[in-house]
């Protein structure tokens, strides 16, 4: 028996769907596990032995803790933020440029449940590599014992939907994959490295001290810093709440986009 016209057969969420398409991103990206997850934490791990010994010898400490262990939680969440941008903004993209964009367009989602897959799927991503980077470094003898867990989920997981709505506008807005790499190169990486991850915005200049309260990225890693170290550049509370904002608004953007299918739909 086949529902009246304009009747839905799926009422509230289709889990099943969600489900179905979160599995896809996950198994997408799950696939290249090595480059995808293992690359990242090799690279990071890098980051945090050239800094060391370039800038960490004769036992330099910031903020009262010896450098390497201050730098470690801002490279760890970086890694997950990048992570998250990269894999949000390679869905969609690709499926415009190989012709399989319906795939995403024609199953019964709704625009929610379309965002929620992608947003989630990326997240994950972002926490196989924060957990990758999080082993390398205490493999390698840095001291990385979370102190506050809640502070640690809540900039690890907000802070990295915050970079995959970011890539799922992305994915939208590109018409190829050097659009994306601009946005990676020219916003993503600018805004990551001048957050105070390798530096505590107190010893800067008032003006950059300004600039770098109005930089996003800042209030994650001073945030996700105080997991690990109960030290941070900023007050912890108003950077979580100043986080959730950002994610609420480009929320809100990523759906209406997503409803009107800008750059999507013919």
């Amino acid at each position: 028996m086949l529902p009246p016209p304009g009747v839905p057969v799926i009422r509230r969420v289709n889990w099943g769907g969600l489900q179905a398409l979160y599995v896809k991103e996950v198994r997408r990206f799950f696939k290249v596990q090595l480059q995808t997850i293992w690359a990242p934490a090799v690279t990071t791990l890098l980051y945090l032995v050239i800094f060391t010994v370039a800038l960490g010898g004769s036992g330099r400490t910031v903020m009262g803790v010896p450098f390497a262990q201050f730098i470690a939680p801002g490279l760890i969440v970086m890694g997950m933020l990048q992570n998250a941008f990269a894999n949000a903004s390679f869905s969609l993209l690709v499926g415009k440029i190989q012709g399989t964009i319906v795939d995403y367009l024609m199953p019964p989602l709704s625009t929610g449940e379309l965002l929620a897959a992608l947003v989630g799927a990326s997240v994950t991503r972002a926490v196989l590599v924060g957990g990758a980077v999080w082993l390398a470094m205490a493999l390698w003898g840095v001291d990385v014992w979370p102190r506050h867990p809640l502070a640690i989920l809540w900039f690890g997981l907000f802070g990295s939907a915050m970079l995959a709505l970011v890539g799922v506008v992305t994915s939208m807005w590109a018409e190829k994959f050097d659009h994306a790499a601009a946005v990676t190169n020219f916003v993503i990486a600018p805004l990551s490295l001048l957050s105070g991850t390798f530096y505590s915005v107190e010893a800067l200049s008032p003006a950059f001290r300004a600039i770098s309260h109005a930089n996003p990225f800042f209030y994650i890693i001073s945030g996700f810093r105080f997991g690990f170290l109960e030290r941070a550049d900023s007050n912890v509370l108003i950077g979580g709440a100043v986080l959730l904002a950002v994610d609420i608004a480009l929320a809100v953007l990523c759906y209406a986009l997503l409803r009107r299918g800008w750059r999507i739909k013919s």
